[in-house]
């Protein structure tokens, strides 16, 4: 993991608020314009990427969503295609512009 993560963390890092975690196989990017799941939805329908919207994962608490306003990049596949994945959503986040 520690390769995926040296290879596709500094690409993400260029368009997406994205650092290396402490530990896990999941990077954590903040979305621009805030809506993950508009954003997840058009990365998938664009450019054939699955992440996971950041505030399905978590429950209000306090009048906020921990996930809002993130995705969740699980890099289970192999190192040359987290890559191909990776270069596809800089290119999707160059392309989009929230609503």
């Amino acid at each position: 993991y520690r390769q995926k993560f040296d290879r596709v963390t500094p690409m993400l890092a260029d368009v997406l608020d994205v650092r290396l975690p402490d530990a896990g196989f999941y990077l954590w990017a903040g979305v621009p314009g805030g809506d993950d799941v508009a954003y997840a939805l058009g990365l998938l329908a664009q450019y054939n990427v699955a992440v996971l919207p950041g505030s399905l994962l978590a429950r209000p608490a306090h009048g906020l969503n921990p996930g809002a306003g993130r995705i969740r990049l699980a890099l289970v596949a192999g190192t040359e295609e987290c890559v191909e994945a990776a270069e596809r959503i800089v290119q999707f986040t160059k392309e989009y512009r929230p609503s």
